[in-house]
This record gives structure tokens, C-alpha cells and sequence, in this order.
């Protein structure tokens, strides 16, 4: 079994697993809302450098050793739970300190886009978000079997498909950012910024509580 003859159902496989909502969406979507398209592609480069890692990491059998190891699945997955409650009370947090700061211009007029400083924090955000997902790593153990023959090395091929998925969630993830970016200016308007934020947190909230009461 090539690659070549794998790779249109491998595509169609990768293309709803990152249509399908969870914390990279929402990361994704906060951040070119309120910061713009360039933080959101720091967002997304650490997003796919924590999933190539989780990809690798199956390829060398690592991944099989966290699916089989219930505490370290475990601690892995309190860590994630723990990161993602810390975004989504740092997203509430923001909500409450604009509810008691002094009164805004009755115009709601947009506030302009954070630094692009934040890139850094951004990459590091979406990068542990995603390595810190043991959920990742059982299912690159389940996914990628299915494309990959016995007759084939199984790192290096690993390591192929890996960098296609990579490219490909990138450009889907870049397209989502762009769009959301363009209406950047009525997502960065007060009241639109607290609701975005209050929900942005809440789902954060929420993936952390599935991610430690899902079981694996």
C-alpha cells in the first residue's frame, strides 16, 4: 500500500478532524478576533508543533507507552485540564475587570488590536494546549496505522503523513484566522469583546471538564 494511494482518504480524514470544534478552534478563533491575523498564526504554528510532536511520538512508539500507562495518561491529562481552565478563567477575568472599569464612550468604538508582542505567548499557548492532550496521543497511535502498511518504515512514513497533516491543518486554520481577522473591528468593539470573551472562557471551561471526564 503507497502513500499515493492512501493520501485522498488520509486528506478527507484530517480535514474533518480539523473542522470538528474544540480547544485549537477556539484558540484559534480568540485570538484573530481580538489580536488579528498574526498572533493567530503564531496561535496555529504551535498548534501544529504540538500535534508533529504527538505524530512523531507515535511513530517512535512513545505514544503507545502513554496509552498504556494509565498515570501517565493521567498526569498528562490533568495538566491539560489544568491549562485549559487557567485560559478559560483568564478570558473571565478580563470580562470582570472591563464590567468595573469606568464607563466607556457611548460610542462602543473598537479598541485597536493587542501588540503583536503576544506571538510568543500565543505560540506557547497553542503548542502546550496541544501537547499537553493525551487524547493526542492515543489517537495518532489509532489514526495512523490505518495509512501506513507493514511493509513501510514506520517512523519515517509517520513522520510524512505527519508533515502533510500539518501543512494542510495549517492552511485551513490560516484561512479561519483571515477570516475571522477581517471583521477584527466588531469583534474588538467592548460589549462584543466581554461576550466573546465570557464564551471563549466558558468553552475553555467546558473542554477541560470533557478532558478529564472522558474516558479514553
Amino acid at each position: 500500500m503507497e502513500i499515493i494511494e492512501v493520501l485522498p482518504a488520509f486528506l478527507v480524514a484530517v480535514v474533518l478532524i480539523s473542522a470538528s470544534p474544540g480547544p485549537a478552534m477556539a484558540l484559534i478563533f480568540r485570538r484573530a478576533a481580538l489580536q488579528g491575523f498574526w498572533p493567530s498564526v503564531a496561535t496555529v504554528l504551535g498548534l501544529e508543533m504540538g500535534i508533529y510532536l504527538w505524530a512523531l511520538a507515535a511513530g517512535a512508539g512513545l505514544a503507545a507507552l502513554v496509552a498504556a500507562s494509565h498515570s501517565l495518561y493521567v498526569a498528562i491529562q490533568v495538566v491539560g485540564a489544568c491549562f485549559l481552565v487557567y485560559l478559560g478563567i483568564r478570558s473571565w477575568a478580563s470580562v470582570l475587570r472591563e464590567r468595573r472599569a469606568p464607563d466607556r464612550a457611548a460610542g462602543d468604538e473598537a479598541d485597536p488590536p493587542a501588540p503583536r508582542a503576544s506571538s510568543r505567548i500565543a505560540f506557547v499557548e497553542g503548542f502546550v494546549v496541544q501537547l499537553a492532550n493525551p487524547k493526542a496521543a492515543v489517537f495518532m497511535f489509532a489514526f495512523y496505522p490505518q495509512f501506513i502498511s507493514s511493509d513501510q518504515p514506520l517512523l519515517p512514513t509517520t513522520a510524512l503523513l505527519a508533515l502533510i497533516q500539518v501543512i494542510l491543518e495549517t492552511a485551513l486554520y490560516l484561512g479561519l484566522a483571515a477570516g475571522v481577522s477581517r471583521a477584527g473591528v466588531w469583534f474588538r468593539r467592548p460589549t462584543i469583546r466581554r461576550r466573546l470573551e465570557a464564551v471563549t472562557g466558558t468553552v475553555l471551561i467546558a473542554l477541560a471538564g470533557r478532558l478529564l471526564l472522558t474516558a479514553r
